[in-house]
């Protein structure tokens, strides 16, 4: 009976000690890692990356914590993000798919020149896209969110007030579409991620870029260019970038369901309105950073000239549509689709 009851509190004491240990590794926290290119003080990271980050723990009451790696701290290239992602090798990045030229050509309607309108309107049409159109083209991914910037306006050593002024000018841009644009309307267009652009400024490789006023000061343009040009209308802007913001697959599977709803509470849809409107709420601050130095100019292209890029920009949108059809994809529908939705958030 003593040999029983001996092994019967043992018993009681193991299940107890695993009960505990079990416990303990419940209230351990799921950390995610989240991978990026641009540096702490760039507005995306800032205003919208950092505070989702934050959002996300605290909606979870601290179960889930994100650990942010700015500035592609755990190694490789910007152009490699995607792959890190979708590999495991991190759990979530934030990058251009137009880093990875051609990969997601479906999403680079959004680029072409001139279909773009505001943050918002494009942020939320991309939505309505991806139901439609992109779920194949990144059926290797969770994908959290699609999203846009406010749109491109030329960042130059040299002014451009009018068409003739880009010809031959060397200009950086961060997607193909933006290349085959700037080659349609006599410039030299040069691919490049951002952080390379001050060196290839200062070597003279490129004589400005392709960018929005928002991720200007992250790289310091108000001191590398002087020139600054939108265009008059009701678009002034040429073209945008888009942006993805992507889950590994088996990073969000094996979370609990608790887990899953907060990170499904903040994406897609859900996060759309607050990307669109953070994209716009950004651009006037940073084209103030660009207005502090006394040197810098700013140029609005009047409506006249506007109308000779948009008619030079036919071959940049022809180049897409037929390599869609090259893959058995009918590019004029899709480009039809992407007009119409953003009209429809243009309102």
């Amino acid at each position: 009976m003593r040999k029983l009851m001996i092994a019967g509190a043992l018993t009681a004491a193991l299940v107890a000690s695993m009960n505990l240990q079990s416990s303990a590794v419940q209230a351990q926290p799921v950390t995610l890692k989240l991978h990026v290119f641009v540096p702490p003080p760039a507005n995306p990271f800032k205003t919208f990356l950092a505070p989702w980050a934050k959002k996300v723990e605290k909606d979870s009451g601290g179960k889930l914590k994100i650990q942010l790696y700015p500035s592609m701290q755990l190694g490789g290239k910007p152009t490699q993000l995607v792959d890190q992602v979708k590999d495991g090798i991190v759990d979530i990045a934030w990058t251009l798919p137009g880093y990875t030229a051609g990969r997601f050509p479906k999403l680079e309607v959004f680029e072409l020149p001139f279909v773009h309108t505001s943050p918002l309107a494009t942020t939320l049409a991309i939505q309505d896209f991806y139901d439609k159109h992109l779920k194949e083209e990144f059926k290797d991914y969770h994908v959290l969110l699609l999203h846009c910037h406010a749109g491109s306006l030329f960042q130059t050593k040299k002014p451009i007030r009018k068409f003739t002024d880009v010809r031959g000018l060397k200009i950086r841009t961060a997607t193909r579409a933006g290349g085959w644009y700037l080659k349609s309307i006599g410039a030299v267009p040069i691919g490049a991620p951002l952080p390379a652009i001050p060196q290839m400024l200062s070597k003279g490789v490129i004589e400005g870029a392709l960018l929005p006023f928002e991720i200007a000061p992250a790289i310091k343009m108000q001191q590398l260019v002087s020139n600054f040009s939108v265009l008059e209308g009701s678009q002034p802007r040429m073209n945008t970038s888009t942006f993805s913001f992507l889950m590994n697959k088996k990073s969000y599977a094996k979370l609990p369901a608790d887990l899953k709803k907060v990170i499904d509470k903040n994406s897609g849809r859900a996060l759309a309105a607050l990307a669109g409107n953070n994209w716009a709420n950004i651009e006037n601050p940073a084209r103030g950073v660009m207005a502090s130095k006394k040197k810098n100019k700013f140029h609005t292209i009047p409506a006249a000239e506007v109308e000779k890029f948009k008619a030079a920009a036919k071959p940049a949108i022809d180049r897409w549509v037929k390599q869609m059809k090259e893959k058995g994809i009918d590019g004029d529908a899709l480009l039809k689709d992407a007009r119409a939705m953003i009209a429809k958030y243009s309102k």
